[in-house]
């Protein structure tokens, strides 16, 4: 999946400097509100699909509470500390680093508040959260604990991630890693327009 994402990527940057018009993307572009809600329809499906999701959260309740918001709270900090160093304003690092790993939202939504580089930079710095998250479990999951695991993951550790979740933790994190990733899903749009219109 990333590699599949990284050459859309390239291909895309191509045929955007190629200039060839291709049938379709400018229809696309317009309407990309429409793809995102597209996109958040389709993650709610995949949350009603999971029937016993909601019993499990009530059992977690305050640990997952506490990961959850650790994760958001840590990634939008992180956010603002980038966006001093590389130049960002405040709101632009912030949103960034909202999008918990999902970079696809990410870039699609600060693309249309912030304009293509800020989508760009969501898109990529989102997409490398998830590279470095499939190197930083095995070790988290050494030397650290299993809870940590599920930082790095963010939004990502209720799918693409979970396979690492699977293999070095146990049951009861990987259940939270899913758990996780259904709340880190819902709340990336509302905290990405909230640090972008509030910071």
């Amino acid at each position: 999946m990333v590699v599949g994402a990284i050459i859309a990527l390239a291909l895309g940057i191509g045929v955007g400097l190629s200039g060839l018009k291709v049938q379709g993307v400018e229809f696309l572009v317009k309407n990309a509100d429409y793809v995102l809600y597209l996109l958040m329809f389709l993650v709610g499906i995949s949350v009603g699909l999971n029937r016993g999701i909601f019993k499990q959260m009530r059992g977690y309740g305050v640990r997952l509470a506490y990961i959850t918001l650790g994760i958001v709270l840590g990634s939008i900090l992180g956010g603002l500390l980038t966006g001093l160093v590389t130049g960002l304003s405040p709101r632009e690092g912030a949103a960034i680093a909202s999008g918990l790993g999902w970079y696809s939202l990410s870039g699609v939504m600060l693309t249309e508040m912030a304009g293509a580089q800020v989508g760009s930079v969501a898109f990529l710095s989102n997409l490398m959260r998830e590279i470095f998250s499939f190197f930083a479990i095995p070790w988290i999951a050494r030397h650290l604990n299993y809870e940590s695991c599920i930082a790095p993951a963010g939004a990502t550790s209720e799918d693409t991630t979970l396979p690492m979740m699977i293999r070095y933790t146990d049951e009861r994190t990987v259940v939270l890693s899913v758990l996780n990733g259904i709340l880190c899903s819902a709340l990336v749009p509302v905290l990405i327009r909230f640090c972008y219109q509030a910071l």
